[in-house]
């Protein structure tokens, strides 16, 4: 994996997660226990934080990033899908972000709460609790969100963090 230091801002990375190798890590990011980082994935922490809590996954070609007045603020049991991008925003537990959403300043994405695949949420919108945001921009409808689907699937990414730990090998 390519994790680097930026001055004096290193990456802390819980030794029960998984980071694949071609996954980037810059600077300053925490990954908390169980978490998993995909290949492709970028987490770069150089204008400020981006904490992932426990048990969530980021997808492949993820793209995180922050802004000197907001951290990045993934929670636990979250799912980051493939292609999204993530920036200076907050997503609490539970929460989901679709394939290739982009999820912009200041945002707050609710516990429970769904971005649709594709979704462009504007700066500083707040998504509450178990409800779902689709289109460009986003729209919020109130439709509860499955809170089991979504912890399944972000439960599904970590137990394939310890597999991949234990059997990847590259061939080439």
């Amino acid at each position: 994996m390519a994790v680097y230091a930026l001055g004096d801002l290193e990456p802390r990375i819980h030794p029960d997660a998984y980071v694949h190798p071609e996954a980037t890590i810059i600077g300053d990011v925490t990954i908390g226990a169980g978490s998993t980082v995909w290949p492709q994935a970028v987490l770069r922490g150089d204008d400020g934080a981006i904490v992932v809590g426990e048990r969530s996954s980021i997808q492949d070609c993820a793209v995180i990033h922050t802004a000197p007045v907001s951290p990045t603020v993934i929670g636990d049991d979250c799912t980051v899908g493939h292609l999204a991008h993530l920036e200076a925003c907050t997503m609490r537990d539970g929460s989901l972000a679709g394939v290739g959403s982009v999820i912009r300043h200041s945002v707050v994405v609710g516990e429970g709460a769904l971005v649709g695949a594709g979704a462009v949420v504007l700066d500083g919108t707040e998504i509450p609790p178990a409800a779902v945001a689709v289109g460009v921009p986003a729209r919020i409808r109130p439709d509860a969100t499955d809170p089991d689907m979504l912890v399944d699937a972000a439960d599904s990414y970590v137990r394939r963090g310890p597999r991949y730990k234990a059997e990847l090998r590259r061939l080439d």
